[in-house]
């Protein structure tokens, strides 16, 4: 066993804990990051990086498909699923080695194990040899991250039932498809096996897929991924799933089976119903921590928990479970351990991507929280058939939406359905962050033929001022104050 004193120790090493640990050695600490698995976390090892190069994989596969009508002859695209799957390993494993570079770079220590608290300044590391460590450190970042829920009723055995993380490693390509969850997850594995050529239900028991996003934006992707040949049913709960006939076999009942029971039979079934913080192995205890009803841990703004010394980052604070809020997380907890007086995570929006084919992108309120808020709302609106660039890209299924005041103006919302729509979001974020009202989107000039013009079409649309579509009959509340 071997006892080592550091300024500070990061519990994981994904999005939120490496950034954490790599501002903490700029600002001059002597760091060791610890993680059971590699660097990167679920990140880029299960999720964002490897999600994404399959989705590329799809929307490849898509654009041949519809080449015919650009006037290119190509033959039907063959799925080669262990080059694909081949592929995206080699994504992950560039990102995985980017990371041990900035580490090694900045002089941040990696370790592996287990790492639970003996004491609230005392680390235990469970080694993968059997060997144990021990780090006493003035600070402690618990950065451990989100797994998939698994439903007991509906046991996961990584081949006919199986989860994000058993989706993503492609061990092989089903005919049908049964999607329990039609949140990102469940939306973004939709798209990546459709594509691939399964036939895939998405099963929702709510109202509306991407539930708590802007309803008509809902509605949109809804019917282009429907168009697409995904098929719904919404209002609509699993009873049983089990495994049977040539896969699995699902009852359903609700608004899709006219209120009786239905069942279907699947060749593989993805559960994709949310995500658990993972704190369970930490022994929190021992450091005089709680968790909430839900396993969250509180933190203030600088991130730090009840216990002083210790900080909490990422999915395991809560709400919303994003890789880039982690990430922020990790540099304003490293620069508050180092004494920066201004640090805090105080955002005034962040954005929401969903790598859907296409995209949705979205920062700040929908239509629905502005109006819940008592804000007098107005609304700009922009279908990408009218955009020159969308139908030079044969992509002209899409809206750009604007949520303003409208007795202020200002900017309190923008979504976005289109090609792209994770890089166009960031003029909305910078937008609410500046303060800025929708006439300054308007009167910004922007490069023109592109998508991002869309938004400033949007814009205009609000204001009555719209160029490349009708404008909407002029709002009775008067703009400015």
């Amino acid at each position: 066993m071997a006892d080592q004193t550091v300024d500070a120790v990061v519990i994981g090493a994904g999005p939120g804990g490496y950034h954490a640990a790599i501002r903490l050695a700029q600002l001059g600490k002597k760091v060791v990051c610890v993680d059971r698995d590699e660097v990167g976390g679920v990140c880029l090892n299960w999720g964002c990086i490897p999600t994404k190069a399959l989705l590329h994989v799809g929307e490849v596969t898509r654009q041949i498909d519809h080449a015919a009508s650009l006037g290119i002859t190509v033959a039907k695209p063959q799925i080669d699923r262990e080059g694909v799957a081949k592929f995206a390993g080699e994504v992950v494993k560039a990102n995985v080695g980017g990371v041990n570079t900035l580490f090694k770079a900045n002089g941040v220590t990696f370790a592996y194990g287990e790492a639970s608290f003996v004491s609230k300044n005392k680390i235990q590391l469970k080694k993968k040899d059997g060997g144990t460590d021990t780090y006493t450190a003035q600070a402690v970042v618990i950065a451990t991250g989100s797994a998939p829920v698994d439903v007991k009723a509906w046991p996961r055995d990584g081949e006919t039932i199986v989860n994000s993380d058993d989706a993503v490693r492609m061990r092989k390509i089903p005919k049908s498809m049964l999607v329990i969850g039609g949140g990102v997850i469940g939306l973004e594995f939709a798209t990546v096996y459709t594509r691939l050529g399964a036939q895939v239900l998405v099963v929702e028991m709510m109202p509306q897929i991407l539930t708590g996003t802007d309803l008509e934006i809902s509605k949109t992707l809804q019917r282009i991924l429907k168009k697409q040949g995904i098929d719904f049913a919404l209002n609509t709960s699993v009873k049983t799933l089990a495994k049977g006939g040539a896969g699995v076999k699902v009852t359903i009942n609700g608004e899709a089976t006219g209120g009786k029971d239905e069942t279907k039979e699947f060749e593989m079934a993805l559960v994709a119903v949310g995500r658990r913080p993972v704190t369970d192995a930490l022994n929190l205890a021992a450091a005089g921590l709680k968790t909430d009803e839900k396993g969250f841990i509180a933190v203030d703004a600088r991130r730090k928990t009840a216990v002083d010394g210790i900080y909490a980052i990422g999915d395991i604070t809560g709400a919303p479970l994003l890789a880039h809020k982690a990430m922020k997380e990790g540099v304003v907890a490293a620069e508050a351990i180092s004494g920066e007086k201004s640090a805090a995570f105080d955002p005034v929006a962040i954005p929401n991507c969903v790598y859907t084919d296409p995209e949705v992108a979205t920062v700040g309120l929908s239509e629905e929280e502005a109006k819940a808020a008592g804000y007098t709302v107005r609304i700009g609106k922009f279908p990408l058939q009218a955009s020159g660039r969308a139908r030079t890209m044969n992509e002209t299924d899409g809206l750009i939406k604007l949520v303003g005041d409208a007795k202020s103006d200002l900017l309190l919302g923008m979504h976005i359905v289109a090609p792209q729509a994770e890089s166009l979001i960031g003029e909305g974020v910078i937008a609410l962050e500046m303060g800025a009202t929708v006439e300054d989107i308007g009167l910004s000039i922007h490069p023109h033929p592109t998508l991002t013009e869309s938004i400033m079409d949007a814009a205009e649309a609000m204001h009555g001022k719209a160029i490349h579509i009708l404008n909407p009959k002029p709002a009775k509340q008067p703009v400015g104050v």
